[in-house]
């Protein structure tokens, strides 16, 4: 049982190297026969494992039909709308789980005649690419499927499941910023396995799924645009400018990072403006998916207390784990920055029926100038908290 443990069960889990995700009741509030129940995510960041033990548990009194798309014979079957084959194929089952649905062709058709002609089939999909998932299963699948996208461990997952307590978990936050939380990497008993495991993962996992999902004119620049990505953390980013240093078009630069944003390995936030004198319009800043991730590409893993970085880091650290607990809790949130060409900034504004949460962060609890400008545009906002290593705990986790 993975959502029900006692502490001797947590702690049995713990020595095996599997950590419970908080995903379960998520999955449980969206699945339901008549849909499909996409789980998208990032590379190696344990969704295969989770359905295996959803489905374990939720579903033990039912016959499942377990698959992987990069099966000949799968391919084969679920790449055919055909009734009588898949007929065949799920006799006999109540549930049915895609592990890597995207390396299924046409597998769009196929879902929607199980859906239409199965109307009692539970089905539930993996994929790691969500363009090839919109690309092949989107508009056959209208109103037919939700969608869960799976991160890397939460501080959330982490301070419920893996941590004895809070304050062993801020021991271990320096860690955490520095190597990032993709679970092998998380689990890895030395900073020097942590190192070479997330390399692998940005030559091996990352550059892989982006080359597959499309050719690339100019496959030597991206991890060139990764790095200015990198070093950029925590400000607004000019399509011009990397054009420039890249010496591609604006328009390359474009079609590139919405490749890595559909990779899983970037995640956009937009400016927060009404048309206000003074503030900025169509700025965008971009946050790694994992810190790890970003370190390993630029390959500095030093001490947080030394570096240059540290209050990007940081930021980059409270926005994505703010994302995740979003995710996982299906809060809708609109999310934003807020700056202002006289440089008055806002890390995060988030946006809710109408109200608006102004935040900032720190890693050091420290006193901020408040950005007056801000309440003035927008009298009726909340007021501005600080997120900081002694309290980000209450934000995120």
């Amino acid at each position: 049982m993975v959502m029900f443990l006692s502490d001797s069960g947590l702690e049995k889990l713990r020595k095996q190297n599997f950590i419970a995700r908080a995903y379960g009741k998520t999955v449980k509030q969206l699945l339901q026969p008549g849909k499909v129940l996409f789980i998208v995510g990032p590379r190696q960041s344990g969704k295969t494992t989770f359905l295996i033990e959803f489905v374990k548990e939720h579903f033990a009194d039912k016959n499942i039909r377990f698959v992987i798309g990069d099966n000949v014979k799968v391919q084969q079957i679920l790449s055919e709308p055909n009734y009588a084959k898949l007929s065949e194929f799920i006799s006999g089952y109540n549930v049915l789980v895609i592990d890597e649905v995207q390396l299924i062709p046409n597998v769009g058709a196929t879902l929607k005649l199980l859906v239409d002609s199965f109307p009692n089939l539970y089905i539930l999909a993996t994929g790691s690419a969500s363009l090839d998932i919109v690309q092949k299963a989107g508009e056959p699948l209208v109103g037919r499927k939700f969608t869960i996208t799976m991160f890397p461990f939460s501080i959330l997952e982490l301070k419920k499941y893996y941590f004895a307590n809070s304050f062993e978990l801020k021991e271990n936050l320096e860690s955490i910023l520095l190597y990032g939380t993709y679970p092998e990497v998380f689990l890895a008993k030395t900073s020097k396995l942590k190192k070479n495991i997330l390399h692998e993962l940005v030559g091996s996992y990352i550059f892989r799924d982006i080359l597959q999902l499309e050719k690339l004119k100019y496959p030597f620049v991206l991890e060139k645009l990764l790095q200015l990505l990198a070093y950029q953390l925590g400000s607004t980013v000019s399509f011009n400018e990397l054009a420039n240093e890249l010496g591609i078009d604006v328009k390359t630069v474009e079609k590139y990072i919405w490749l890595l944003e559909k990779s899983y390995i970037i995640v956009e936030l937009s400016n927060y403006t009404r048309n206000k004198r003074n503030e900025l319009r169509k700025s965008k800043k971009y946050y790694f998916v994992d810190l790890g991730i970003r370190n390993a590409i630029i390959n500095n893993f030093a001490p947080i207390d030394i570096r240059p970085d540290k209050g990007a880091i940081w930021e980059n650290f409270v926005f994505i784990e703010r994302l995740k607990r979003h995710n996982i809790l299906l809060n809708h949130v609109n999310m934003y920055f807020w700056r202002t060409r006289t440089k008055q900034e806002i890390d995060l504004i988030e946006e809710k029926d109408g109200k608006l949460w102004p935040y900032e962060f720190k890693f050091n609890k420290q006193k901020i100038k408040i950005p007056r400008l801000f309440f003035e545009y927008y009298p009726t906002a909340q007021e501005m908290k600080v997120i900081n290593k002694d309290n980000f705990l209450e934000f995120v986790g």
